[in-house]
C-alpha cells in the first residue's frame, strides 16, 4: 500500500542524499549547481530511445539477445552512451498494445521481462552506457495509465484513437489515474518490486547500479487534455509527481528522478504548469519533447512548404524550457524529439532532408548552450530502430511481432525511428556526439 504523506515526508527527512546538492557515490550521475554532474565532472551525453531493451534481453522466445549486443555496439559506435528505455507494460485489451507485458493485474510480475531488464542493464555497463528508465506511460501503446484504470473500474476504458471518444476525451480519461487510490497502490507495488530489484545478472540491487542515470515517473504524463478538466486537475496531478518521485527515493536514495514530461505542450500549454511538475525537491531535472509533426507545426502531409515556420516554433519552444529550467535551476535533458523522413517513407535508408535538418537544429542548440554553461546536459532521439524492420506489409505493428523498432504500436514501425540503413542521419548524430567530446 502507499505511505501516507506523513510516513514519506518523515522517511525523506531521514535520508541523507535526497536533493540537488546531494553528492553521489562515484559513477552515479548527480546533480550540482543546477547540471548533470558525474565523478565531479559534467555529465554531457547524445542519446537514443530504445523502449524495447528488456524485450530483447529476454530469455523468452521473442527475445534476442545478439541482436541487443549488436545494437548496443552500433549505438556506442555513433557516440551515443545514453538509453531512456520503458521498465513497465501493463496488460492492455487496445488493439495497438504491446503483448506481452511486464504485468497484469495482479502482482505476479513477468520473470522474463524483468530479467530482460537486468541483462539490459548489464550489457549496458558493459559499454559503460547510462540508462533511464520509465515506470509507467500515458499513452496506452504500452498499457499504461488507462490499463490501471480499467482494472480499477475507473470509468468506461477506450483506447486512444477511438472514434467515438474523439481526442482530447483519451488524454482526460487517462489522467484520471493521479487520482484514483486503487490504481496508484497497484502501481505502488510495481514501484517497489523495480525498483528495489536485484539483479539476476550481476546479483546487484538495482539500487547501487550506476548504470542507471534515473529512475522516471511515466512517459509523457499529462494533466488532462481540455481545460476545464485539466485545470480542475493539475492539484491532483502535481501532487503525484511530488509524492510518487519522494516515494521513489525512499527506496532508492541514490538514482535521479524525473517526470518524462513533454513541457509546456503536455501542461495544457502552461509554463506555470512546466515550473511546478518540476519543483519538487524530489524531482532532480527537467524534461523536454519535441514534436512538431504530431503538434501540426510541421504538416505531415506538407513538410517542405511548412518546415520553415515549424523549425522556428522548436527553436522557440526549446528557448523557452531552457529559461524555465534556469528559474528552477535544473537541469534540462531533451529526451524525445522527432520527425519524418521525405514524403512520410518509412523505407530503412529513405531521402530524410528535413529529418536530418531537424536533428541538427536541435542539436546545434543543445551544443549552444553547453558552451555557454547552460542546464542542458544531453539529448535522446526518438528513437532507434537499427536493424529492427516492420514485420508487416502495412507496416502497423501485430501482438505477436518480434522485429521491435523504435516506433511504438500506435504508429507505422518507421515512421519516425532511426535504422541502421539511414546513413545521412547516423552522420549527424555521430558529429554532435563528437563535437560534445570534444567540449
Amino acid at each position: 500500500m502507499p505511505l501516507s504523506r506523513r510516513a514519506l515526508l518523515a522517511a525523506l527527512a531521514a535520508s541523507p542524499v535526497l536533493g540537488a546538492a546531494a553528492a553521489k557515490p562515484k559513477g552515479f550521475v548527480g546533480v550540482a549547481d543546477g547540471k548533470l554532474v558525474l565523478d565531479g565532472k559534467p555529465y554531457r551525453f547524445v542519446g537514443s530511445n530504445l523502449w524495447y531493451g528488456a524485450w530483447l534481453g529476454s530469455p523468452a522466445a521473442y527475445g534476442d539477445r545478439a541482436r541487443l549486443g549488436r545494437e548496443l555496439d552500433k549505438l556506442k559506435s555513433l557516440g551515443v552512451t545514453n538509453l531512456r528505455v520503458l521498465g513497465s507494460g501493463e496488460t492492455s485489451p487496445a488493439k495497438v498494445a504491446m503483448d506481452p507485458t511486464f504485468r497484469g493485474p495482479g502482482e505476479d510480475y513477468s520473470a522474463d521481462l524483468l530479467t530482460g531488464l537486468d541483462v539490459l542493464l548489464a550489457e549496458m555497463a558493459k559499454r559503460d552506457m547510462k540508462a533511464v528508465i520509465y515506470l509507467n506511460n500515458f499513452w496506452d501503446w504500452s498499457g499504461g495509465m488507462p490499463a490501471y484504470l480499467n482494472w480499477t473500474g475507473n470509468g468506461t476504458w477506450f483506447q486512444q484513437g477511438d472514434p467515438a471518444h474523439p481526442w482530447p476525451e483519451y488524454p482526460d480519461y487517462s489522467a484520471r489515474f493521479y487520482g484514483d487510490a486503487k490504481a496508484n497502490a497497484l502501481f505502488r507495488h510495481y514501484i517497489k518490486a523495480v525498483v528495489g530489484r536485484t539483479s539476476t545478472v550481476t546479483g546487484k540491487p538495482y539500487r547501487d547500479d550506476p548504470t542507471i542515470m534515473a529512475w522516471q515517473l511515466a512517459n509523457e504524463p499529462r494533466p488532462g487534455g481540455t481545460e476545464a478538466f485539466g485545470v480542475a486537475n493539475l492539484p491532483t496531478y502535481y501532487r503525484w509527481i511530488d509524492e510518487t518521485a519522494a516515494y521513489i527515493k525512499t527506496i532508492d536514495p541514490k538514482h535521479l528522478v524525473s517526470t518524462g514530461s513533454e513541457g509546456a505542450m503536455g501542461c495544457l500549454e502552461r509554463e506555470s504548469c512546466v515550473v511546478e511538475a518540476h519543483r519538487p525537491a524530489a524531482i532532480d531535472y527537467m524534461t523536454l519533447h519535441v514534436w512538431p509533426n504530431n503538434w501540426s507545426w510541421i504538416d505531415f502531409k506538407n513538410q517542405p512548404g511548412t518546415y520553415e515556420a515549424g523549425e522556428a516554433k522548436c527553436r522557440e519552444y526549446v528557448t523557452r524550457h531552457i529559461a524555465l529550467a534556469k528559474g528552477l535551476n535544473k537541469p534540462l535533458v531533451i529526451e524525445e524529439f522527432g520527425l519524418i523522413r521525405d514524403d512520410r517513407a518509412f523505407t530503412p535508408g529513405a531521402p530524410a532532408t528535413y529529418k536530418d535538418r531537424f536533428y541538427q537544429t536541435i542539436f546545434d542548440l543543445t551544443l549552444a548552450d553547453m558552451k555557454a554553461g547552460g542546464p542542458v546536459a544531453g539529448t535522446n532521439f526518438w528513437a532507434w530502430n537499427g536493424e529492427g524492420r516492420a514485420q508487416q506489409p502495412d507496416a502497423w505493428f501485430k501482438r505477436g511481432d518480434t522485429h521491435f523498432v523504435g516506433d511504438p504500436p500506435q504508429e507505422e514501425q518507421g515512421l519516425f525511428g532511426v535504422f541502421d540503413a539511414d546513413v545521412s542521419t547516423l552522420a549527424v548524430i555521430k558529429a554532435h556526439a563528437g563535437a560534445i567530446a570534444r567540449l
